[in-house]
């Protein structure tokens, strides 16, 4: 195919980088300063914002995307569906004399309404309810889109209900970093830091996908509509060979990656690596930290934009966690830390003893809020997807845990303990009186199979499923750790001596929740034994899971820092469970269909050849005996085909009798999820005994290796 031409020499990478983001140091140069201070005041929750503030912003948005060629503009939100929505409207406005002019108001910067009754609201909403709002996110850039409907501004927003409930991903968002922003300040000025006036928890995430050619995919039904292949033998290589991970990239692929890059380069999105995955035709890339909403907002571009290159490449994107049975299957690296407005990472050990004491508490706030809350953590890194990827030689178990490493585990200990630890020349290490060894960001080997690991200044959450919104790990997070914040807060505001407070909580922390902390082979059986030993929960279902939303321990936690309210809890658990169960049962009957549609008459009309060869050449006196042997395995497998699919068509119609949605989400992932198991068997059985040219859609060996 033709190579996308990319022109460097007339629009430099350093021109080109943000060219279609309205972000700060454009508005800086199109608004008067006082303007300007007043948007910074707003950002930093410093005060409201005022709608005449927002008519001139809106004023130099608008003038800014028109002069780039914009004709409409859209609020831009994150319903419960897990994808993104947008409603344009145009800039026109008529005039009497039949002209029109470009406007823009405050008020359509500011709000917008969206009919709410269309998304899922778990009974938040009555269906004959419409009246939605969406409202400016003013700590996320605006930005441009240019595709075949023209250029459009998109103005990332939050998505409330007429009665101010949530009904997206981001309002909770923003509520948990205020929730975690109000503890942390709390924290910083008990141990007398006066200059912090924000603090604001940073993610970096990192995204994997598979590539597969249009051609193929376009005849897997199956990949068409739900993401990925429900049958499928696995071809004679896989990845066994270890070749291509961080291997050379493809021509055909690396064309791909450059105008991926380039366009979101444009969207001000800081694309930084990326490389081959462990998986055939699979694949990664990585973002630079930004502050949790807009690093949400980001990733979601990062999504789209990535669906929207490949297919102009003639290749489809696919962000599922497992399309392919056997081989590796897509995570989201969520790499999480706390920050404050001037500069400082709190999970940055520091030089001084000061740094270090202040380091060894928010560590210890984060390992107690993984344990004490780790089974609505785990539910944050479910879906369906998920389900066939977590706890395989590929991903972290279900199991919650935290990999310190060694050197810090010891540092922990010895603290907790009470006893001084030593360097390697001997010198005491004393909480507050003598500093830690200089620990680099690398202080130990990485522990790809821990699910919540500690890498040199921040925690690595590589449970988050590929294909989902990194919004609701990151609520709970920061919910979380705030949570264990206003406790710490509590005793240092009363205690005279920071030191030995914070000596006092570190020493409880670690003696409590130790239980946690594990930095060995998440991978083995040996580790969930061990688990269970400790008691740590194993939740291995999206089912089990979604039940910890309404648990009491959730509804408290939640409640009380303001991040949802029980109704929006009970209705986030009512919309996930609906969406599981449409999932699997989409997943159930395109399987029924390929097995009766496309299998089956595939191999009955092979059966037919070889039955017709046995019997020429029997007439013709020679030994058939092969022939005859195939065909009565085949048999056997066609048989057990059409058995196993017949009783999945009643497993399906059970399930979907159900009025209970626990109940209904169980019969899908315990009788239609198990059935599909037997179905897939037998037809991958005969995927490897049909010929070749009777097999009615592309293998494995098509989808993986064939790019």
């Amino acid at each position: 195919m033709e190579r996308t031409q990319i022109d460097f020499t007339s629009n430099p990478l350093t021109e080109l980088y943000g060219c279609n983001c309205f972000n700060d140091a454009v508005m800086r140069e199109r608004v008067p300063k006082s303007i300007y201070k007043s948007v910074k005041q707003v950002q930093a929750g410093e005060a409201e914002l005022s709608l005449e503030v927002a008519e001139v912003v809106a004023n130099a948005m608008k003038d800014w995307a028109i002069e780039k060629g914009a004709t409409h503009y859209t609020h831009w939100f994150q319903p419960l569906t897990g994808l993104t929505a947008e409603k344009h409207d145009s800039f026109i406005s008529p005039t009497p004399e039949g002209r029109v002019i470009m406007e823009f108001s405050g008020k359509e910067l500011i709000q917008g309404e969206p009919d709410a009754s269309s998304f899922p609201s778990g009974g938040l909403r009555a269906t004959f309810e419409a009246r939605g709002y969406t409202a400016w996110d003013t700590t996320s850039p605006a930005f441009l889109k240019e595709d075949n409907t023209g250029v459009t501004l998109y103005i990332p927003t939050a998505f409330i209900s007429y009665h101010g409930e949530a009904l997206d991903k981001k309002v909770p968002l923003l509520r948990s970093m205020e929730a975690i922003n109000r503890q942390t300040i709390r924290v910083l000025r008990a141990l007398g830091n006066e200059t912090s006036k924000r603090a604001i928890t940073t993610v970096g995430p990192e995204q994997e996908y598979f590539l597969v050619d249009a051609e193929y995919f376009n005849r897997r039904p199956d990949l068409m509509l739900t993401g990925r292949t429900v049958f499928g033998s696995m071809p004679a290589k896989g990845q066994e060979m270890d070749d291509h991970y961080f291997g050379s990239i493809k021509e055909r692929v690396a064309d791909f990656m450059r105008e991926l890059n380039f366009e979101l380069w444009k969207l001000g999105i800081s694309a930084k690596t990326q490389h081959n995955e462990v998986a055939p035709s699979q694949f990664e890339l990585a973002t630079i930290f930004n502050s949790s909403n807009v690093a949400t907002d980001t990733n979601q571009l990062v999504m789209e934009t990535m669906k929207k290159v490949a297919s102009r490449h003639k290749l489809v994107c696919l962000l599922h966690e497992k399309p392919y049975a056997g081989v590796n299957g897509s995570g989201k690296h969520n790499n999480w830390s706390i920050g404050t407005d001037d500069g400082q990472n709190l999970l940055e050990p520091g030089d001084n003893p000061q740094d270090n004491a202040q380091f060894m508490l928010f560590v210890a706030a984060t390992i107690k809020a993984v344990d004490k809350y780790a089974k609505i953590l785990r539910m944050a890194a479910s879906n369906a997807g998920n389900d066939h990827r977590l706890g395989a030689n590929e991903a972290p178990p279900a199991i919650i845990s935290i990999f310190l490493g060694d050197q810090l585990q010891n540092i922990l200990e010895k603290l907790a303990g009470g006893s001084p630890s030593e360097r390697n020349g001997g010198e005491k290490i004393e909480l507050g009186v003598s500093t830690l060894p200089k620990l680099p960001k690398d202080i130990t080997d990485r522990n790809r199979t821990s699910p919540f690991a500690f890498t040199g200044n921040k925690f690595e959450f590589r449970m988050v499923p590929s294909s989902e919104s990194i919004a609701g790990p990151n609520v709970v997070l920061n919910t979380a750790v705030a949570e264990v914040l206003a406790e710490f807060a509590d005793e240092l505001e009363k205690g005279e001596d920071k030191i030995a407070v914070i000596q006092k909580l570190v020493k409880k922390t670690w003696k409590d929740h130790k239980r946690v902390i594990f930095n060995g082979n998440g991978y083995s059986d040996e580790w969930i034994a061990e688990a269970e030993k400790r008691g740590l929960p194993n939740i291995k279902t999206t089912v089990e899971a979604i039940a910890e939303l309404i648990s009491p321990e959730s509804v408290a936690l939640f409640e009380k820092h303001k991040v949802f309210t029980r109704e929006e809890l009970e209705s986030r658990y009512e919309v996930y469970l609906e969406k599981y169960c449409m999932q699997l049962n989409i997943e159930a009957s395109i399987m029924v269909q390929m097995s009766n549609l496309q299998i089956f008459p595939a191999a009955t009309a092979y059966a037919k050849v070889l039955a017709d060869s046995a019997a020429a050449i029997k007439n013709a006196g020679g030994d058939a005996s092969a022939q005859a042997e195939v065909l009565k395995k085949i048999s056997t497998e066609i048989r057990g085909l059409k058995s196993r699919t017949d009783e999945l068509e009643k497993e399906i119609e059970t399930a979907k009798g159900g009025s209970d949605p626990f109940e209904m989400g169980k019969a899908f992932r315990f009788r239609v999820f198990e059935k599909m198991q037997e179905v897939r068997s037998h037809g991958d059985a005969l995927e490897t005994m049909v010929a070749r040219d009777y097999w009615p859609f592309p293998t494995y060996e098509d989808l993986l290796f064939r790019l």
